[in-house]
């Protein structure tokens, strides 16, 4: 009954369903789950806890006879004198004229609007006439569009319950209701549209955040299940031994983070599923060792690594180390873009025969002519970087091989959890011993000269600096310093032996290519750039970071910014150039010269914006709930996953008749209907 069109309510007719399509309402079950996206709440409180210029609602008895007055053209003034806790209050009403009849001394009136604590005045936006049944009450305002308003809205979704509110079929089992005291289903939709009380309020809101966050788990853990099914597995039996020679080779020991992240890698490589694994860490947490250890784990095993990253002037490095590294261990190949037609058919030739073992490269490994003899793990740079459609390809070239994705954007562990359910999430969330923290300064532009001669000083003494603009030219909207600018400025100010290279996200690729290889082999001392450098190339010899208009920066881009220097044994600077013209602002400022721990800077600014601007808006990982925020409801989400992985491993959903509503409610869903048929 409940998934009949809205047109089958009475009181909406073809033109209110055409609206109600557009707000995407179409059926009287999407109708009695549009949800009111915020509630006025007026409650009746002491005259003393009145805030001046707040909106409040107070009750009172009229004293004398309301004065009306008349002025302009049909514009009218009534006031009328209120006791309120014996003390005489002024209520003054704009264009209410008709209330003159209405209201007579001695009525007790509740009043709502604009408080005036010196004049001791409200001016009234809301009036009813006789005392407020509760000292709450409770207004839910819907979003609305077109020529739908609230009100008709409400009147619409109250006929909606009348008729079919007996509908409303209760999907979670009666064990769960009674031991997390949820109200039913109906009952909860009933209480979010038509709350009579701030517990009733309170009590729905928890009920329907609890559920939103069950069934998004649960079809995370399903889709991890179909995704383990699915694939006949690649257990590798990799040497135990040569891995510990190996890990012997290091010029430094693993940190404890680093050994369990590995633990967990090698553990889903011998078991008989196909890994799907987030590896995080911040930059510089060792993410590059733990990612070589796998891929030799998978040579021991027989099998062949691939390695893909975002840039060629990254593959390069990443060659350039694990070459050396692995010596005659294993024969490791770089292919991309650039690779000569001659070496790329021997690389392919050596890839398909199994004589190449590791493959280092750009999206040129997933090109069509790339096959391997027996692919055992792909390990995926920078995941974010890439879409889903280019890591998918790289996935199926092999048979079934493990996938490692490795990520230095620090995501809270309450949002890996949910935005990657269907991964496993290992954290590097320690630094190396010995490693120099990274001094972080806020300033502001008056001290801009004074930055540029603090440069001069330690590009004298051979090392190298970063300046990051936010945007390449002028732009009349925003009075931002941009990197064309601050290039000329720079080119004037610092004599003729410095040298200064300009990069940012316009030009084409080989050119950025090549000022980022003339940048690291420092034949350009002061680069200025656009946050293109964010991700990518490993200059030891940069110490200074300076990010201009730093407060149009989110924290999490601004430590991956600040990442890029303090990568050698020589102490770094990262100077924030900024005047923030809002509290939130000033805070991440704070924030970044507080601390340098990634992780807790993720948390901070996931407080600060909230997860959608975390992600990105392109990160189709975040849902999008109703009520429910992946932040403020961790402790429910983390509740609702444990539940989800309990339902899906006891098979809960197939053989116990309690979940037999639950099962048919996500059976609805498009992308667990193979699994779920």
């Amino acid at each position: 009954m409940l998934n009949q069109p809205v047109l089958q309510v009475k009181g909406i007719g073809e033109k209110f369903a055409e609206d109600l399509a557009n707000m995407r309402i179409f059926t009287i079950e999407d109708l009695l789950h549009y949800l009111p996206y915020k509630y006025n709440v007026l409650e009746i409180l002491p005259l003393s806890e009145l805030i001046h210029d707040d909106k409040v609602t107070i009750m009172g008895r009229v004293l004398y006879e309301p004065s009306l007055t008349f002025y302009g053209r049909k514009k009218s003034r009534l006031v009328l004198t209120v006791e309120v806790e014996n003390v005489a209050i002024k209520a003054v009403m704009f264009n209410r004229s008709f209330a003159k009849k209405q209201l007579k001394p001695g009525d007790i009136v509740t009043l709502t609007g604009k408080w005036d604590a010196h004049r001791l005045q409200i001016t009234v936006s809301n009036y009813r006439k006789g005392a407020q049944e509760e000292s709450t009450d409770i207004q839910p305002i819907y979003s609305v569009k077109g020529d739908v308003t609230s009100y008709k809205l409400k009147k619409v979704i109250s006929q909606a319950f009348k008729d079919y509110g007996d509908e409303i079929t209760e999907i979670l089992p009666s064990s769960y209701l009674k031991s997390y005291k949820l109200p039913t289903r109906k009952d909860t939709l009933r209480m979010l549209h038509f709350p009579q009380n701030n517990l009733e309020l309170k009590h729905s809101r928890r009920r329907y955040i609890y559920e939103e966050l069950l069934l998004f788990q649960l079809k995370m853990q399903l889709l991890r299940k179909k995704h383990r099914e699915a694939t006949d597995g690649n257990t590798q039996n990799y040497d135990e031994d040569k891995l510990e020679q190996f890990i012997q080779r290091f010029p430094f020991q693993l940190t404890n983070a680093q050994k369990s992240s590995l633990e967990q890698i090698l553990r889903d490589m011998r078991s008989p599923y196909r890994m799907n694994r987030l590896l995080q860490g911040d930059v510089g947490s060792g993410k590059t060792a733990v990612a070589a250890v796998s891929l030799y784990a998978s040579v021991t095993a027989g099998k062949q690594g691939a390695l893909m990253v975002p840039t060629e002037i990254l593959a390069e490095q990443h060659y350039q180390s694990l070459k050396e590294l692995f010596g005659d261990l294993a024969s490791v190949h770089l292919l991309t873009g650039s690779t000569k037609t001659k070496e790329r058919r021997t690389i392919l030739e050596g890839l398909e025969n199994g004589e190449v073992d590791i493959i280092i490269g750009t999206h040129a490994l997933i090109q069509d002519d790339v096959k391997f003899n027996d692919l055992g793990l792909v390990i995926v740079d920078e995941q974010h970087r890439f879409g889903v459609e280019q890591r998918r390809t790289l996935r199926d070239k092999g048979l079934q091989p493990d996938v490692l994705f490795m990520t230095a954007t620090p995501i809270p562990r309450t949002l890996a959890i949910t935005a990657f359910g269907d991964m496993d999430v290992s954290a590097i969330n320690e630094m190396p011993a010995g490693r120099k923290a990274v001094e972080t300064l806020w300033v502001k532009e008056n001290m801009f000269e004074r930055i540029l001669k603090f440069i001069e000083k330690h590009v004298n003494n051979g090392e190298q600096a970063y300046l990051i603009s936010p945007l390449i030219e002028e732009s009349d909207k925003l009075d931002i310093q941009n990197a064309v600018d601050l290039y000329h400025t720079l080119l004037e100010f610092f004599p003729p032996e410095i040298k200064v290279g300009l990069m940012h996200g316009r030009l084409p690729s080989d050119e950025k290519e090549s000022v980022m290889k003339e940048f690291a082999e420092n034949n350009i001392q002061v680069l200025v750039s656009t946050t293109v450098v964010e991700v990518g190339v490993n200059v030891p010899n940069a110490t200074i970071m300076v990010i201009y208009d730093a407060e149009r920066f989110g924290l999490s881009q601004l430590h991956q910014l600040r990442g890029r220097v303090g990568r050698g044994d020589k102490q770094s600077y990262c100077i924030l150039i900024a005047e923030p013209k809002n509290e939130v602002g000033k805070e991440r400022m704070s924030i970044m010269t507080e601390t340098n721990n990634g992780f807790e800077l993720a948390e901070r600014d996931l407080q600060l914006r909230g997860p959608g601007d975390f992600f990105g808006r392109k990160q189709s990982g975040v849902p999008e709930f109703k009520l429910a925020d992946m932040v403020h409801d961790y402790r429910a989400l983390e509740t609702a996953r444990q539940d989800a992985e309990h339902i899906v491993q006891n098979g809960l959903l197939y053989n116990d008749p309690s979940y037999e509503n639950l099962r048919k409610l996500l059976e609805k869903d498009p992308s667990l209907q193979t699994k779920m048929d």
